[in-house]
Parts: C-alpha cells; structure tokens; sequence
C-alpha cells in the first residue's frame, strides 16, 4: 500500500499528542476507552463517567472543533438496571435529553455486543456502559474488542463497572469512585451541594496515578479539593460551556 494513503487511526493521533503529565479536568484530548469501579449502592459510578463525557465532548468543542450534537449510546445489563436503575432522562443535561439511546439488555454478553456496535458507529458522539460484577464475558480479549473499536472508530467509550473487582483489562484509563461530601453552597448555606465524589485513576496510559475530589455544578466539572483536602475556590477552573439540567442518574452525595 503507497504511504500516502496510509492514514492512522484517531488512538494513534492522540498517542502522539499526550506527553506523561497528571491528569486535571478539561483535557481536548482523552482516551478512548476508559473503565469505572464504583459500588452499585450509589450513583457514583454514572455520575462520574456522565461527568467525564461531558467534559471530553465540551472540552474537544471549546479547543476549536465543530460542536459535537450526536446521539449517545447508554448501554445497561440486567444487573446493572436491577442493582442501580435507569439513566433518568429528565434529570439528563438538557442538550443531552433527546440524543441518548437506552439499551436494556439481558446479559453482559448482550450488554458488550451493543457496546461494541455502539463505538464502532461514528454517527455516535460516546458511548456509556454499566455491567455489574465481574462477568466471564467481560475477559481481556473482550475488553480489547472494545479498545480496538473505538480507537479505530473515535468513539469513546466510559464502562461503569459495578460491584467489581479490578481484573485485566486494555481500558486506557481506569478509576475507583465513591461519593464524596458536597462543597458548601456559594450564596445559600441551606441549599444542597453540587454532586461530588472521589476519584482514583489508579491506571492510564498517557497518565500518573492520583486521586482527586471532583465537583460538577451543572456547568463544568472542576477539582472540589487541592492535595491538602481544601475546597478549591469558587470558579477556580472553567473547563466547559453553560448547561441547563442536572443528571438525576448522576447525583451522588454522602
């Protein structure tokens, strides 16, 4: 094949643009496929993965690409629906509530099917993913289909994993969640906080390892905490446009 009609894959672009750096909210440039572990008794593990897409699509639109209006693909197995329920749609970012496509399927064989499917259509801006436990299904070579589809395709996968253990896997970027205490409210002491939690990227390939308290106001996900454990200042990172709504499915406080 003639070098000139060689084109390399979006991974491939993106692996030489991502020097070894610590990792903060409002990259243009995130891996395709990363993985979450949170526990199924609270929304974290939606929450955080909701968070981070937003982020990754709002962050890529502000460094000079075409505003990204696709559908968004939230897959589901039967565990997963039956131990943390239904991406509530009317809690959903307004933008976001007539583009995302549920699937509900039966097992986790049929839950990595349509993932699968799912990063390998370009007509989809990201795709995210809940299977509870650790499943045979979900083997390394399972989850490097994954990898290799949406590296090829440029489509973004975030796979909640619920109740699981970290077992093998090519994700690119894997985190631990739990909630965490909302940040007191700027004007009203009474009011609830914003949804926070803790996040531990204890893997990524262009990455150190850290952990940080993430906060999402409606508007931007932002860093709650510096290293000391202080609440970061007010408005101390922008890092996406204004949205209206609030994820329902996404709220997670202590």
């Amino acid at each position: 094949m003639p070098s000139s009609s060689f084109r390399p894959s979006p991974a491939r672009v993106l692996a030489r643009s991502l020097p070894e750096a610590r990792w903060r909210p409002g990259l243009a440039a995130q891996p395709f496929h990363s993985e979450i572990f949170a526990p199924a008794t609270e929304a974290s593990g939606a929450g955080l993965a909701l968070a981070l897409a937003r982020d990754a699509l709002t962050s890529s639109a502000e460094s000079g690409a075409v505003e990204d209006t696709r559908q968004i693909l939230w897959v589901q197995d039967r565990q997963a629906i039956k131990r943390g329920g239904r991406p509530c749609l009317a809690g959903l970012p307004r933008e976001w509530r007539h583009r995302v496509i549920h699937v509900a399927a039966a097992t986790p064989e049929d839950a990595l099917f349509a993932l699968e499917e799912g990063v390998r259509c370009r007509d989809l801006a990201c795709v995210i993913g809940e299977i509870a436990g650790n499943p045979k299904a979900l083997s390394f070579t399972a989850s490097r289909r994954l990898s290799l589809a949406a590296e090829r395709h440029g489509v973004r996968l975030w796979l909640v994993r619920l109740d699981a253990e970290p077992d093998l896997s090519s994700a690119r970027m894997r985190w631990r969640a739990r909630a965490a205490p909302s940040p007191p409210p700027r004007w009203n002491a009474a009011a609830p906080g914003n949804a926070t939690w803790h996040g531990e990227l204890f893997r990524a390939r262009a990455h150190a390892p850290g952990e940080w308290t993430l906060s999402d106001d409606h508007t931007h996900l932002a860093i709650a905490r510096d290293t000391d454990g202080d609440f970061a200042a007010p408005d101390s990172v922008r890092l996406a446009r204004a949205t209206v709504g609030r994820s329902l499915a996404a709220v997670a406080r202590a």
